[in-house]
């Protein structure tokens, strides 16, 4: 039996926050009957398409059930009721007052069923100035500072490849939060509202930045904290044959092997003194050899620096093969597979990789 196997989650989100929490509870064993309106959620309707149905959307709602209901009828929301009083957890993701709106705050919820554990994701939170204001990924970095610490060149600015707000600042916080909800319930028999706002994670993201800012009265400027581009020991250099070597070689012992391995002048080794004249040097050495040249230098100097590796790449490595990363798997509506969304869950945690799981047909559950 799987940790969350008996627990039922009713899952009112759309795009990708909430429906890679609820994600995350399934794959731990929970029952999640995702709410969707008639039509279906906006995701449905993304490219690229497998098997006839959006492939992110396959990937974001493997083993759920949908149940397709019009939330302005009354009718309809008469329905949920029975679900409510029996469910444990509650996922929605709307701006702050719309659950409420219709009937389904968590006051009017709380009446039905006082165990259950109601959790709310939103870019800005439930309170505050800017609580109902529109937002995606990028305005959450933009508003608090993270992206400020390196945007790329002013006049080449850089979007960030992860949506590090959506998903670790709404997804993770809002299982963590579940979970010690869930703890808490074992204690007291009553469940809790919780307020999940992607922004605020991004200040624990700035970590460094916010010590460095307060114990020195200077916050750092764009790429000049030592983890976003102030440091020659923590750089991106590309090689002769236009691939790209990640270096992070922070601690002592393994900038020191760097520079061994690539024979860097002694005198930059204290990189204390001049660090953009050692930034300098190390680019000037790397870009002299072909990434095939440099793999097996790092490799052999153990200094944490490696040559960058696409995503087609990683998912042929054999390491994240070995790990069973890749061993999940979800159908589409013909049956057609392909590989499941890698989580961060322990396999012993998760179902049968061997058993395929299905992505909901919309309505499957009405």
């Amino acid at each position: 039996m799987q940790p969350l196997s008996g627990l039922l989650v009713l899952d009112f989100t759309t795009l990708l926050p909430g429906p890679l929490a609820t994600l995350l509870l399934a794959e731990a064993g929970a029952e999640v009957i995702k709410i969707e309106r008639p039509g279906g959620e906006d995701m449905r309707r993304y490219a690229p398409r497998f098997d006839g149905e959006s492939a992110m959307f396959t990937l974001l709602n493997r083993g759920k059930q949908s149940l397709v209901l019009d939330l302005k009828r009354e009718a309809d929301r008469a329905r949920l009721e029975p679900l409510i009083a029996r469910a444990d957890i509650l996922v929605e993701q709307f701006r702050p007052g719309v659950m409420a709106r219709l009937g389904l705050g968590y006051e009017a919820v709380r009446a039905i069923n006082p165990r259950l554990i109601y959790c709310s994701i939103t870019g800005y939170g439930q309170t505050g100035p800017r609580a109902g204001e529109a937002g995606h990924d990028l305005n959450y970095i933009g508003h608090t500072g993270l992206l400020a610490l390196n945007p790329g060149p002013p006049d080449a600015p850089v979007v960030p490849p992860a949506l590090i707000a959506d998903i670790a600042g709404g997804t993770l916080p809002a299982v963590m939060n579940i979970l010690l909800a869930l703890r808490q319930r074992d204690r007291t028999g009553q469940g809790s509202h919780l307020d999940v706002a992607m922004t605020d994670a991004m200040f624990t993201f700035a970590g460094h930045a916010l010590a460095s800012g307060q114990a020195t009265g200077q916050f750092p400027g764009m790429g000049g904290a030592r983890l976003s581009g102030g440091s020659p020991r923590y750089q991106i250099y590309p090689t002769r044959d236009g691939q790209l070597v990640c270096c992070a070689a922070l601690e002592q012992k393994f900038w020191e092997a760097f520079a061994t391995a690539i024979g860097l002048d002694p005198k930059l080794v204290d990189d204390r003194h001049d660090p953009a004249a050692a930034k300098a040097a190390v680019a000037a050495i790397v870009a002299g050899k072909t990434a095939g040249e440099w793999r097996p230098v790092f490799a052999a100097a153990d200094c944490c620096v490696t040559v960058m590796a696409t995503l087609e790449d990683a998912l042929r490595d054999p390491h994240f093969v070995s790990r069973g990363l890749f061993a999940h798997k979800v159908t589409g509506p013909s049956g057609a597979a392909m590989t499941a969304l890698p989580v961060p869950i322990d396999p012993q945690f998760r179902g049968d990789p061997a058993i395929a799981k299905p992505v909901p047909k919309l309505g499957d559950a009405t």
